[in-house]
């Protein structure tokens, strides 16, 4: 079997996470996260919510991690995302990380806004 490492040649990759923090390009985030191709940032949960939709232009769709388990996006933040144009796909947060690192290797237009697990 032949291995091939992933290499993310114009985007972030999310290294890890744990409790109460996410690793993204070998930088440590305290709390809540965001993370797109050109940065990451942290994220303040839901009533952040401008913070998500700056990203507007830059992305497709955004992966929602709801915390350890899959949860119901607040609906006040995902009907803002909805005005926007910015579709969701709600997910563990740990689900979201893996996903993410998946589609910005091959290219793909999203950014992963992550409660802590």
């Amino acid at each position: 079997m032949q291995m091939t490492e992933v290499t993310y040649s114009d985007a972030i990759p999310i290294d890890s996470y744990g409790p109460g923090f996410f690793r993204i390009a070998g930088e440590v985030i305290e709390g809540g996260a965001i993370v797109h191709a050109k940065g990451a940032r942290s994220w303040n949960g839901y009533e952040d919510v401008d913070a998500v939709l700056s990203l507007k232009d830059q992305v497709d769709f955004i992966l929602m991690g709801t915390g350890a388990a899959m949860a119901p996006v607040d609906a006040t933040f995902r009907a803002a995302l909805d005005a926007a144009g910015i579709g969701v796909e709600q997910m563990a947060s740990s689900s979201a990380c893996r996903t993410y690192n998946v589609l910005v290797s091959e290219g793909r237009r999203v950014a992963a806004v992550m409660l802590p697990v």
